[in-house]
């Protein structure tokens, strides 16, 4: 079954930001004076918003990210995105193939969703198909953001595809009950060493370049049933 709608995560999914963010919320938590490997910060906190994060790191070490960290962290960020960010290998290209309508759900602000977008050349196939955590209640891996995204793109949740690079979006997308695929080709996959906790989430299909996808959604209209 050819889906209806097509939910992009855009995070090491649509951008090859990971490793842009982690450096600067590693670096944020040793201002801080926690001290995190790059490992466990790719299995902590991959695909999760600030706001989550922020409460983890009160549970665990009692020092939340305080509005001053979330400033000097946004702004070195972005300064990073302007120089560095580059979009996921075959992209924007691939979108053309596409027949489904897409949009994008992130953790990740409107305004940092935008950025990202925008500086790779992508904002413009997405227009107002975008969707934060800010606009739901429960980020990742809660379903909310998946099933918000959804509603607002008149799709049935069960008619969706998901594309994933973390285990709580692939988590995420399951609990709402749409298909999704888990894409292992960004730079962050290996030195965080997620391919074991992709494929443990469960996703109905992982495949590691973003040129296939095209095709793999087009195989599912031959299936006789989704995967």
């Amino acid at each position: 079954m050819i889906p209806d709608l097509i939910i992009f995560d855009c995070d090491g999914v649509l951008v090859d930001s990971e490793p842009l963010a982690m450096r600067v919320l590693i670096a944020a938590l040793a201002d801080q004076g926690i001290t995190i490997t790059a490992e466990a910060a790719y299995r902590d906190f991959l695909g999760r918003s600030m706001t989550s994060i922020s409460a983890d790191l009160d549970k665990s070490h009692g020092t939340p990210l305080g509005e001053a960290a979330h400033r000097a962290m946004r702004h070195e960020l972005y300064a990073l995105y302007r120089q560095e960010l580059r979009p996921s290998p075959g992209l924007p290209q691939i979108l053309g193939q596409l027949t489904p309508p897409f949009c994008v759900a992130s953790s990740s602000t409107p305004e940092r969703i935008r950025l990202s977008l925008d500086v790779t050349g992508l904002l413009p196939w997405f227009s107002d198909h975008i969707f934060s955590a800010t606009m739901v209640k429960n980020g990742k891996p809660a379903p909310d953001l998946f099933l918000h995204a959804a509603a607002a793109m008149s799709a049935d949740p069960d008619r969706c595809l998901v594309i994933e690079d973390s285990p709580a979006g692939i988590t995420a997308a399951r609990r709402a009950g749409m298909q999704v695929f888990g894409y292992t080709g960004g730079s962050h996959i290996a030195p965080g060493n997620l391919q074991a906790a992709i494929a443990a989430a469960c996703p109905h299909l992982i495949f590691d370049d973003m040129h296939k996808l095209p095709d793999l959604v087009r195989s599912l209209g031959t299936e006789k049933k989704a995967l």
